[in-house]
Order: C-alpha cells, then structure tokens, then sequence
C-alpha cells in the first residue's frame, strides 16, 4: 500500500479515470451494436444516424486516450463497408 502523500493521491486518479474509461469503452460498443442492429433492420435513415453517432464515439475515445487511433481507424473502415 501507498505511503506517501503523492502515491496516495495516484491511486485515487487512476480510480477515477478508470471508472471513466469503462464508461467510454461501453459507449463506443453499445454505438457500434445499435449500428449492426440498424443494419439488420435495413432501414437506411436509421443506419446512416447510426454509422455517425458510432464515428463519433470512436473518434471520441481516440482523443481522450481510450483506444489507440489504429484501432478506431479500423474499426471505422470496416463499420463502412
């Protein structure tokens, strides 16, 4: 366990940040699977909201460090097709 003031103080933010990045990681997946449930509908307004509102959530979680931009690149790329 910590004892130092500064250490103590780290393992408060990594708590923190990590509930966060949960939060950021399911709401990349829960985007992406109202994509695929859109795509399985054929409806084609509703896939195109979809595609976007997913687009953004992975580029969200690139800018704020949750997955790498390799990752959300290709995750793109294969929702597009």
């Amino acid at each position: 366990m910590a004892n130092h003031k500064s250490a103590k103080k780290r393992i408060r933010q990594t708590e923190k940040n990590t509930v966060i990045n949960v939060q950021r990681r399911s709401k990349i997946k829960t985007a992406i699977r109202k994509l695929h449930d859109a795509i399985a509908g054929k409806k084609a307004e509703e896939i195109k909201t979809a595609f976007i509102n997913a687009e953004s959530n992975i580029m969200k979680g690139v800018s704020k460090g949750v997955i790498k931009k390799e990752t959300a690149s290709r995750k793109v790329s294969r929702l597009n097709k």
